[in-house]
C-alpha cells in the first residue's frame, strides 16, 4: 500500500467529466509521474467507481472522497468503510462541504476509518470547529472555507488567519494531526505560503483538474515544496 509523506498533496477529483474513467487513471498517472520526478508526495481522490482500477494502476497514494459511519449489513446505497479498504484506498476524506456529515457522524465515521485501517482526513469551513474535531483524533484536518472553492482564490493568501487558527488550534489538542488547507490553490505561490503558515500541504481540485496543462500545475506545486 502507498503511503502517506509529509508534505502531501491531495487532488481531490470530485465529480468532473474531466475524472471520470480513463480521463480519472489519465490524471493519476499525472500526478503519479510529477510524485516520481519531484520526491513530494501526491494523492488522489476519484469517484468511487474509479477507485479499484486507478488504486491498481497507480503507485501513489489513493483515497475515497467520503465514507458512511455504517458497518455491514442492510445499508443500500451507502458507501461501506471495508469496501473501500477492499479497493486499495489507504484513506478517506470525511466532512467535505458538499458532503458533509454531523458531528455525531463524523466522529463515527471516523471510528470506522480507523477500524478499517484508512487515514482519515477531515474537512471543516473555518477554525471554529477546529478543537471538537481534533478531539476525535482524526489522521489530518483540511480548513476548507467553502466560499472560496473553485475560485482561484487561495485561503492562503485571502485568509491567511484561518489557517493559522486552525493549525493553532489542531496542534493544541494534538500536535499529531497533520493539518492541510484547501480552497482556491492554483498556483506553486498558494501552496508555499500554506507552507508558511503552518500546514503540511493542500487539499486541490479545480486548480489541478480544470488545467490545460495538469502537469505543468503540479509540478509548479511540487517544486513550490522542495524550494520551500
Amino acid at each position: 500500500m502507498a503511503k502517506i509523506r509529509l508534505p502531501f498533496i491531495l487532488i481531490n477529483f470530485k465529480t468532473y467529466i474531466e475524472t471520470t474513467g480513463r480521463k480519472a487513471l489519465k490524471l493519476a498517472r499525472t500526478a503519479e509521474k510529477v510524485s516520481l520526478e519531484t520526491e513530494v508526495c501526491m494523492g488522489v481522490a476519484p469517484q468511487f467507481v474509479d477507485l479499484r482500477m486507478i488504486a491498481k494502476e497507480v503507485s501513489i497514494p489513493v483515497f475515497a472522497q467520503h465514507i458512511d459511519p455504517i458497518k455491514p449489513g442492510r445499508c443500500t446505497g451507502f458507501i461501506l468503510p471495508e469496501a473501500i479498504r477492499e479497493t486499495g484506498a489507504v484513506g478517506t476524506i470525511i466532512n467535505h462541504s458538499e458532503r458533509r456529515l454531523k458531528l455525531s457522524e463524523i466522529a463515527l465515521a471516523i471510528e470506522r476509518a480507523h477500524e478499517c485501517d484508512l487515514t482519515s482526513l477531515v474537512c471543516i469551513g473555518n477554525p471554529r470547529l477546529a478543537r471538537r474535531i481534533a478531539g476525535l483524533n482524526p489522521d489530518m484536518v483540511a480548513v476548507e472555507p467553502p466560499e472560496l472553492i473553485a475560485t482561484g482564490i487561495a485561503v492562503s493568501k485571502a485568509k491567511p488567519e484561518v489557517v493559522t487558527k486552525t493549525v493553532e488550534i489542531v496542534k493544541g489538542v494534538n500536535p499529531k494531526i497533520v493539518v492541510l488547507c484547501g480552497a482556491g490553490i492554483t498556483h506553486g505561490e498558494d501552496v508555499a505560503t500554506a507552507l508558511r503558515l503552518g500546514t503540511e500541504g493542500v487539499l486541490v481540485a479545480s486548480g489541478v483538474v480544470k488545467a490545460k496543462n495538469p502537469y505543468r500545475v503540479l509540478l509548479e506545486f511540487a517544486e513550490a515544496i522542495t524550494k520551500s
